[in-house]
């Protein structure tokens, strides 16, 4: 199940127009790469919740999708209790629609059947706890326990939780009897109460949320610089640089501090110079002597003549977020 209800309220203005797991990455929404990796690996069973923009993510992706409207928000395990129907007596994988991520799903499912309990948390080490819900485990990977975001001088682990889950289908039976139902506080809780097994499936592979502003531009450099293995199409048009079908570039292009990244059918000036890392959406407009350093102009953008960017993420309504003064 990939999760896609959520309204992205931490990266507004964005969600204004798109839901959440739509946000462009390079060359497709952030949900188009889960989407895509989930396939490669041999799941090609998929099941999504929808409440925001709902017909944006149907037509993007038709019928490579099942989908459930959840006209009222269930909560993170709630809408997975409500395509309960969909998953009959295999484990259920669940994943977020805004993760981004090159982890070997496979793996957390082979660890899932292994560890035979009822649930399995994918976790990661993370440098500061207090950004993070991280979670408490035995020598064995049993969960013990979660903190939220704690100090790190009071944590008692540094393994955040991803929000990528193998289940057995008992874990309905944990269930309240009500909606909104939440992982953290309504299900996880109850099994230790139980003292029903469950465990960790820790990974070394990038994962990303994409919940912020900020997130959505580590995630993109990331993309650029081969620390995130994802696919990106178009051609290597010199080191560092990679270019979309239908965009040619002006001969007297200046890059800088490579890498960049320039979609599908747009439309350089003379004159335009890039520093990177640079990340330009399809069908954006870059008028003649424009200079942008740092930045992610998503599809169909249009810069100004002569017009200098640093910094910014830019939208067709205009500026979306800058980290410095323009």
């Amino acid at each position: 199940m990939v999760l896609a209800a959520g309204l992205g309220t931490r990266l507004k203005p964005l969600t204004y127009e798109l839901p959440k797991p739509m946000v462009p990455v390079l060359d497709r929404p952030v949900m188009a790469h889960i989407v895509r990796l989930l396939e490669a690996q041999g799941f090609d069973d998929l099941i999504a919740n929808l409440h925001w923009f709902p017909d944006v993510i149907r037509g993007y992706f038709g019928d490579r999708l099942t989908y459930r409207d959840e006209p009222e928000l269930l909560g993170t395990a709630g809408g997975v209790r409500g395509v309960r129907d969909f998953f009959g007596d295999e484990p259920v994988v669940v994943i977020s629609g805004d993760a981004l991520t090159d982890l070997d799903v496979r793996a957390l499912v082979e660890r899932h059947r292994e560890a035979g309990g009822i649930a399995t948390l994918t976790v990661k080490q993370v440098p500061d706890t207090r950004e993070y819900g991280v979670v408490i485990h035995d020598e064995d990977g049993r969960v013990q326990g979660f903190q939220e975001k704690p100090d790190p001088a009071e944590a008692l682990s540094d393994l955040s939780n991803c929000g990528i889950y193998c289940f057995s289908p008992e874990i309905f039976d944990y269930f309240p009897d009500t909606d909104p139902v939440d992982w953290a506080q309504d299900v996880f809780p109850v099994l230790l109460d139980n003292d029903v097994p469950f465990h960790v499936h820790e990974i070394d592979s990038y994962w990303n949320d994409v919940g912020s502003l900020a997130e959505l531009r580590q995630g993109t450099w990331d993309a650029l610089d081969g620390h995130l293995q994802l696919e990106v199409l178009g051609r290597e048009e010199r080191e560092g640089l990679r270019v979309g079908e239908g965009t040619e570039l002006p001969g007297d292009l200046e890059l800088e501090e490579p890498p960049a990244w320039i979609g599908q059918h747009c439309e350089l000036g003379d004159g335009v110079r890039l520093v990177g890392p640079v990340a330009i959406g399809d069908g954006c407009h870059i008028g003649a002597g424009a200079s942008l350093r740092e930045v992610i102009l998503l599809p169909g953008t249009v810069v100004a003549p002569g017009e200098v960017v640093i910094g910014a993420i830019v939208g067709r309504s205009g500026l979306v977020e800058s980290l410095r003064p323009l």
